[in-house]
């Protein structure tokens, strides 16, 4: 109920909010509330994650990707995510959620999610997602186009080239669990 509530509240201020640039960073001023803690009384790992979901929803809807999206019939689809946790947030303490693109490759966009209290970076959760239609993935070059960006990604640090890479390297490694589990099976 609690991400409901967060959801619906940024869909209402929407109208207020100026629309940005692709590659600009955006931020949404939050609350520590009861139900984002775990027993040690700090906001829970899982639950950074899903409030990058409300960033990334913010980001989503002022850059104009969501236009996008419309147009192509297509909707977001989150492949891997990596989160660092720095220090803890408590029980209502004040947070801001700064989330923008890091950069694209010929298939995933890599959006990044800082979670800053009292000028202090406490978490990043670093998402790699894409965009699909019923014709399959739309190409994150033609869709940045479609948004008013340059074609070519922002250059990418190193890190998440390789995290990239590891995660594709996982991929393939499942796949091919799945065939040896189905002939087992049979």
């Amino acid at each position: 109920m609690n991400l409901w509530f967060r959801l619906l509240l940024l869909l209402f201020r929407r109208p207020w909010r100026k629309p940005v640039d692709g590659l600009a960073t955006t931020v949404i001023r939050m609350r520590v509330w009861p139900l984002d803690l775990d027993f040690n009384r700090h906001v829970t790992n899982g639950r950074y994650f899903t409030l990058a979901d409300v960033g990334r929803m913010d980001y989503v809807l002022r850059s104009g990707a969501f236009r996008v999206a419309l147009r192509n019939r297509a909707f977001p689809i989150v492949g891997d995510t990596w989160g660092k946790f720095r220090r803890e947030l408590k029980l209502f303490e004040a947070f801001e959620i700064h989330t923008r693109m890091l950069g694209w490759d010929e298939k995933w966009s890599f959006v990044e999610h800082r979670f800053v209290s009292k000028k202090r970076v406490v978490g990043v959760v670093v998402m790699r997602g894409l965009f699909r239609s019923a014709e399959g993935t739309i190409p994150p070059d033609d869709f940045v186009r479609e948004m008013g960006l340059a074609e070519h990604s922002p250059a990418m640090p190193k890190w998440l080239t390789d995290w990239s890479k590891s995660c594709e390297d996982m991929s393939r490694q499942l796949r091919s669990e799945e065939g040896l589990s189905d002939s087992i099976r049979s």
